[in-house]
């Protein structure tokens, strides 16, 4: 019996084409410089805030949650502007994502993984937005976020949007806890622990943003933006952030 037609619009489980694309991106080995920051997790370990598995689980909770409300909606709207084909829109998301990040390294961090992404994107998909907003990048007339040039890659490729608000998740995740390893007392066991409870409020939170606007961005995490500015007049750091 013949295969079905391929259908870009099934859901990821389903389509074999999505789901590898999907399980590449969301990869750890994925080139784009996601090992080289902590998510200011490293001064956190260092003040002796997260010590031990269960504050490093609340302080995964507590960036992932935040990244939903800001990076994650930019990433969501970016994402609906390619497919509408409107560039203004993918803009707009990249400005307000950029506008969300109070301290110096988490610009950084933001504009150096989203060149990366566009950058290899160019090289393994022939998307002309994509050349486009490259090229505005290096032009500066434009950020060039993190989550808009993932918005743009997942909606050129055909993932779904809850898909690619899930990849956004796991990856913002996984810069905490990956981190982990190297600069608190846990364990493999506990990083993966949490990582799989993280999951289970995934759909929940999805629910709560998908419909916000950009105006409705908010990230309002004190202590943690505390944290990198300490962190970036540190002198003993194994992390950009």
């Amino acid at each position: 019996m013949p295969a079905p037609p391929h259908d870009r619009n099934a859901p990821a489980a389903a389509c074999a084409e999505t789901l590898m694309h999907l399980l590449a991106f969301t990869d750890s080995a994925f080139p784009v410089g996601a090992f080289s920051f902590s998510n200011g997790l490293e001064t956190a370990a260092e003040e002796g805030l997260v010590h031990d598995a269960a504050s490093l689980e609340a302080y995964t909770h507590e960036i992932v949650r935040q990244a939903a409300f800001t990076d994650g909606i930019a990433a969501l709207h970016a994402y609906r502007g390619r497919l509408r084909d409107d560039y203004e829109a993918v803009r707009e998301a990249d400005c307000a994502a950029i506008r969300c990040k109070l301290n110096a390294e988490a610009r950084q961090m933001t504009r150096r993984m989203g060149k990366r992404l566009a950058e290899l994107a160019q090289r393994i998909l022939p998307d002309p937005t994509a050349a486009r907003w490259l090229a505005e990048i290096g032009e500066e007339r434009t950020p060039g976020t993190y989550p808009a040039a993932q918005g743009l890659l997942f909606a050129a490729c055909g993932i779904p949007e809850r898909a690619l608000f899930c990849a956004h998740r796991y990856g913002t995740a996984n810069t905490v806890l990956g981190a982990a390893l190297r600069c608190v007392r846990v364990s493999h066991y506990d990083t993966q622990r949490i990582l799989f409870r993280l999951a289970a409020t995934a759909e929940a939170t999805y629910d709560e943003v998908r419909d916000m606007t950009l105006d409705e961005m908010h990230a309002f995490a004190p202590q943690i933006d505390i944290l990198a500015s300490l962190h970036e007049k540190g002198v003993k750091r194994m992390f950009m952030n």
